[in-house]
């Protein structure tokens, strides 16, 4: 396997049972002869380098989402996504490299026994973290393309596995997060260092896992039909989510490559300019005063002359002079910089929902957990308080004075706020409709909701993609997926 956990491990197994001439015959290379610890190390990593990586062949999130555009190949930020085949990549990474991974690791944890000392809650806790992953994948999935396998994926006896509904989908993997959350116990320990965004800290994992069934509960909030699903959801979640930003989940990335940040490979050590920040998140950020510009954005175009134009984004979709433009910060590109897929902001922001959608709370309370989001977001970016309480006492920030209505402004905060995570961005942007996303000059089509499906599914799973595809409404960017509907 080319993941470097597992080819570390599989190399040392070698070297050290090389003089056992029965065990030559063993295939060290075999998920299932490996240890499901080093399984659920590399499910992790590829699970957030998918989430945070910026190659156009594989995630274009935040091309779509207006964070970057191009310098020179513009397709990507015209919303092509068939020429390099972006969805296939998607969904085969999560599918066979994160969902896979972590089904072994599960098997492998399942059929070891305990040792003499061992405590039965660890290996509940690791098979319940496992779940919660698997939960989170599964959401992804869904949440980029509508009906996907699912009952009978990962399974080699499917070898042309039914989609199933997307709803139908969703509302299992809520109660499979229930089940989870229920067997973590903070009496056990559980994966220790292989763990690369907690370190095995049960606490932590059980923040995770309430702050994601809350992101589910809000995400089928507009569903008329799911109503006490996503109450129920959203009030039990809500007490247990992340309380500061010391419970993100951040993979720690390493400075040695192959293990270092998808960003810094994408945009350092590839030895190309093909990104700048886009004119569409820059101007909005110069007209807020915003003080995360110095943080999102180097400053290469300050000019003291001319100190109104410090920061000048790239018209999305279109050529850009790479020297001409605002870069992206160096901050980002470090290789060791940590890859987060749910951070205590977007909790902030989701509470805040929850109060005026008034599944948790009451809409009074919405503004306290905007502020908090706000201040969050600048905090992890190396602001300071006084920075935040300046920026919210801005009249178009505020939230008593902002324009427009509580989808608005939630909306256009949790987009600027989610810079870094792009997924969440599109997600959320696709939820609240804002803020406003112009689509560029030169689009193939409207503006994405939704993956289509990998090409490759038309030739190995005609019969399952056409029914699929006819259940939602049609395999366009431009299908709104079951919760986005409304």
């Amino acid at each position: 396997m080319k993941k470097i956990f597992i080819i570390i491990l599989t190399a040392v197994t070698f070297s050290s049972c090389s003089d056992d001439i029965e065990k030559l015959n063993v295939n060290v290379k075999d998920p299932s002869n490996v240890p499901g610890e080093a399984l659920f190390t590399s499910a992790q990593k590829s699970l957030v380098d998918q989430m945070t990586n910026t190659n156009v062949n594989n995630n274009i999130f935040r091309l779509i989402n207006q964070y970057f555009t191009e310098t020179v190949y513009t397709d990507e930020s015209n919303y092509d996504l068939v020429t390099r085949t972006i969805p296939e990549q998607h969904w085969q990474f999560l599918y066979k490299d994160v969902l896979k991974d972590l089904d072994q690791s599960a098997i492998n944890i399942t059929n070891t026994p305990l040792g003499l000392t061992e405590n039965p809650l660890d290996k509940q806790n690791k098979l319940a973290i496992i779940e919660v992953l698997n939960v989170y994948t599964y959401a992804v999935l869904v949440e980029t393309f509508g009906n996907i396998p699912y009952s009978q994926a990962i399974n080699l006896n499917y070898k042309t596995p039914k989609y199933d509904d997307g709803l139908t989908i969703y509302k299992d993997l809520i109660s499979r997060l229930n089940n989870a959350i229920g067997k973590l116990n903070t009496g056990g320990k559980s994966f220790g260092d292989n763990d690369r965004i907690y370190g095995g800290d049960v606490t932590k994992w059980i923040k995770f896992a309430n702050t994601l069934k809350l992101r589910m509960g809000i995400t089928i909030s507009d569903i008329p039909s799911e109503s006490a699903l996503a109450q129920a959801t959203v009030s039990s979640a809500a007490p247990h989510v992340f309380t500061s930003n010391l419970d993100n989940a951040d993979l720690k990335y390493l400075t040695a490559t192959p293990n270092t940040n998808p960003l810094y490979v994408d945009l350092v050590a590839s030895g190309r300019d093909d990104f700048v920040p886009t004119s569409t998140l820059v101007d909005m950020m110069n007209n807020l005063s915003d003080p995360r510009r110095a943080k999102y954005f180097d400053n290469n175009m300050d000019d003291p002359s001319t100190p109104e134009i410090e920061y000048i984004g790239g018209e999305n979709g279109s050529a850009n002079s790479f020297s001409q433009k605002t870069h992206i910060t160096p901050t980002i590109q470090a290789p060791d910089f940590p890859g987060t897929i749910l951070d205590y902001a977007e909790a902030e922001f989701l509470l805040a929902e929850a109060a005026e959608r008034s599944l948790y709370g009451a809409p009074s309370d919405a503004e306290a957990h905007y502020n908090a989001a706000i201040t969050a977001s600048i905090l992890d970016w190396g602001g300071t308080e006084a920075d935040a309480t300046t920026y919210l006492a801005n009249p178009d920030v505020a939230y008593t004075t902002a324009s427009g209505t509580w989808k608005q402004k939630i909306g256009t905060q949790s987009w600027i706020a989610f810079y870094n995570n792009s997924f969440e961005g599109w997600s959320s942007y696709r939820r609240l409709d804002f803020p406003i996303l112009v689509a560029p000059p030169d689009a193939v089509s409207g503006f994405p909701v939704r993956y289509t499906y990998p090409i490759i599914e038309q030739s190995l799973n005609k019969a399952s993609y056409t029914e699929a595809s006819a259940a939602i409404g049609g395999d366009a960017v431009e299908t709104k997926l079951f919760w986005d509907k409304f």
